[in-house]
């Protein structure tokens, strides 16, 4: 029988289906909010949720109505937000929260810059919880309405004394985000996003309030690790809001928002800033600076308010409007996108603001060309080093000797969901990225292979990155010598062994991206890989083991004298089993950094020259087996 007769038979009437829009979240999940996860990384779906709930009530406050938002989180898996805006209209309840492309964002008389637009929302909060309240309060009457998995249980009204508002309550559903937990981190993080965004929101979260004066000046106060070498410049404008100074980091880095939506990955507006920030400052100076250097050391952060924003995907993480506001016909239908252009908003608004404030404040002017001129004299010190390394490592990727490249990146430009999962391993040796060059999706996962321990580049110029060959080839993969807005993988995982060498290899990767690439950790794309430590097995049954405790559990549940092995390196593990480890249930540990870790004295400890000093704390805090079983950790 041929194909086609084969497609014939079995392709038939049967075989379409029509779900409904709850039904079509859950089999879609990630179209709506991304990965789903289990809340250890910042970027898992509950988050989403979390951000779709909240969204709604920063709009409300927006719009003028209420100035206070009270969000609760309960043994870290139920969630609560409750506002004090105007609350939904009661008749169109059990619509906004269940049926899609419906809701009040679509009438630009009720809301007139907004990041809720598509009446997407609370209708994936519902759908993919098992169970969601939602309660509205108008007037001195209310409803509430509750369901679980977006199927509706109850719908009852009455009278309240409750001020106006809405309250939203939801468990996200297990089947959907395995063994999940809302981490106290993540959240505070978006929170305060929330009110750096909008000045004088108070929200409470957990009783505990979190509100924010000067705006975009106290997100860079809060995020800067290094010291600003002059005072925050912090200008604002219509539907515009900029802050930055520089530091003696190296590299740049960036904060951008459209309508209070923290766009990680930026966008138009973003480089929008970048251009013009780096040519006013060009022109106000009258020399012809590299952009490197203009913005090497800078940390900056711009938010912006558009009509209708166009992101790239649902979570809206990078905006791609052009355009501030399209034109529209009689019926409110875009006709024209002839309306300001963002670039030019931007960049009109940072050319007359920016050259101003440089022109009243000397000292800070020079200050900026001091830090310009030490960067120029740095990178034309390897400029011969610079341009080697470039053809070494153009040579290196086109014979792939050390990179095992995927199909999708980051930066294709697609907003496809393969381009959020893209990630790059990075192992030591071959037999180690040989079991996961095997086993890993070639669609989202690359494999980078060190010879080795790599360079202890504490205290050492960026002049190493070029001279040192791996560091030279690893900043070449993942296309960062112009700072990480070119990043090709979304998530950098250091795969080590779990051993003594595996621990000094990763201190020395997370020393090298601390040193020339902080941003790469400060916005979230460094992660260590947690792989087991332990087999345990009988002919039924396998359990793999990360830690002594989960070994020994394992052990009980399996009964007496299973086959127990530990793993000493990944290259033991074979490609066969280690692609559960890299799969959907890969477990990774993001690296974070933050004003209070103290970075320059941690490195400083660890990897600074004090060999000495380092040899006596670990003999002072040495504790051996025998101390440990005397322990009473009751």
């Amino acid at each position: 029988m041929r194909p086609d007769e084969i497609n014939s038979q079995t392709y038939s009437e049967d075989n379409i289906r029509h779900v409904d829009d709850m039904e079509h979240i859950r089999l879609r999940a990630g179209m709506y909010i991304g990965r789903l996860g289990d809340g250890s990384q910042d970027d898992d779906g509950i988050y989403v949720l979390l951000k779709e709930t909240i969204d709604n009530s920063i709009d409300e406050f927006n719009e003028g109505f209420g100035k206070r938002i009270d969000v609760n989180i309960i043994d870290n898996k139920i969630a609560e937000v409750r506002d004090y805006g105007r609350g939904i209209p009661l008749g169109k309840l059990t619509d906004v929260v269940s049926k899609l492309n419906t809701g009040g964002k679509f009438d630009n008389d009720t809301y007139i810059a907004s990041v809720g637009l598509n009446g997407v929302g609370l209708k994936a909060v519902n759908a993919l919880s098992i169970h969601f309240t939602a309660r509205s309060h108008r007037d001195g009457q209310y409803r509430e309405v509750k369901f679980s998995q977006g199927k509706l249980i109850s719908d009852e009204s009455g009278t309240t004394e409750e001020e106006n508002g809405t309250y939203i309550c939801f468990e996200p559903d297990e089947s959907m985000f395995a063994n999940y937990a809302f981490q106290n981190d993540f959240v505070e993080i978006r929170l305060r996003n929330y009110t750096y965004l909008n000045t004088n929101l108070a929200i409470y979260y957990n009783g505990h309030r979190i509100i924010s004066r000067n705006g975009l000046e106290d997100l860079l106060n809060d995020r800067m690790t290094d010291p600003g070498l002059y005072p925050i410049v912090h200008l604002k404008g219509k539907d515009i809001e900029i802050a930055f100074t520089h530091t003696n980091q190296y590299g740049d880095e960036y904060y951008s928002f459209v309508n209070g939506q923290h766009t990680s990955q930026g966008g138009t507006h973003q480089s929008a800033f970048k251009e013009h920030i780096a040519r006013t400052i060009k022109e106000f100076f009258g020399k012809n600076f590299d952009v490197q250097d203009v913005r090497n050391g800078m940390v900056a952060s711009i938010a912006i308010k558009v009509i209708e924003p166009m992101f790239e995907s649902q979570t809206k993480i990078k905006l791609g409007s052009l355009y501030m506001a399209p034109e529209k016909d009689k019926y409110g239908n875009p006709f024209s996108l002839s309306g300001v252009s963002v670039n030019k908003y931007v960049g009109d608004f940072i050319k007359l603001e920016v050259d101003n404030f440089l022109h009243k404040n000397p000292l800070v002017a020079e200050t900026l060309l001091q830090k310009i001129q030490d960067s120029e004299r740095e990178r034309k010190a390897i400029a011969g080093v610079t341009k080697l390394a470039r053809e070494r490592s153009k040579k290196a990727n086109l014979h792939n000797r050390k990179l095992r490249d995927c199909r999708f990146h980051l930066n294709d430009g697609k907003g496809k969901p393969e381009e959020e999962a893209s990630c790059i391993f990075i192992t030591e040796g071959d037999s180690a990225s040989g079991s996961i060059t095997k086993s890993r999706d070639v669609n989202t996962q690359a494999v980078f292979s060190l010879r080795g321990k790599p360079l202890n580049s504490y205290g050492l110029t960026k002049k190493v990155v070029y001279e040192n060959e791996e560091f030279n080839l690893l900043q070449a993969a993942l296309n960062i010598e112009d700072g990480i807005d070119g990043l090709r993988y979304n998530k950098v995982i250091v795969a080590t062994d779990a051993d003594v060498d595996g621990m000094h290899i990763r201190l020395l990767m997370i020393t090298f991206f601390l040193q020339f690439f902080p941003d790469l950790i400060k916005k979230g794309h460094v992660f260590i890989l947690q792989t087991p430590l332990f087999r345990v097995r009988n002919k039924k049954k396998t359990s793999y083991c990360y830690t002594e405790e989960e070994r020994q559990k394992a052990i009980d549940k399996l009964g007496p004298n299973p086959e127990i092995t530990r793993f000493k390196g990944l290259g033991e593990i074979s490609p066969d089993e280690f692609r559960a480890f890299i799969g959907e249930g890969m477990r990774l540990e993001q690296v974070t950094l933050r004003k209070t870790d103290l970075v320059k004295e941690l490195l400083a400890f660890y990897m600074g020259k004090n060999t000495m000093e380092r040899q006596n704390f670990i003999i002072d805090n040495l504790v051996i087996e025998e101390d440990l079983a005397k322990e009473d950790f009751s």
